[in-house]
């Protein structure tokens, strides 16, 4: 009997993007090694009190970083690829909405 595949787009879960990232993924190895505080300490002279809230530049190295590694030369399909890629947002503390 055939049966017909559900719309499981269409449905809430409840998850936890830590689960969805491998165990053994690259960047699960580098943010365990990776120390990040002094970046916010570097940049704060060139970010203003007034204005719009700032990207978090922790957030700006880690995109930097992935680029790199992943071979992604263009900001537009960075920006695209983290959109989509779970492991990606996990690493910049991304949640998946």
């Amino acid at each position: 009997m055939l049966r017909e595949h559900g719309h499981a787009q269409r449905k809430y879960e409840l998850v936890l993007i830590e689960d969805l990232v491998p165990q053994d993924h690259l960047l699960r190895k580098i943010q365990a090694i990776l120390d990040t505080d002094f970046i916010r300490e570097r940049t704060a002279r060139f970010y203003s009190d007034r204005g719009r809230p700032a990207i978090d530049p922790v957030v700006l190295v880690k995109m930097e970083l992935i680029a790199y590694l992943f071979g992604i030369r263009s900001d537009r399909r960075l920006v695209e690829e983290i959109r989509v890629n779970v492991a990606y947002r996990w690493f910049l503390g991304l949640g998946l909405t």
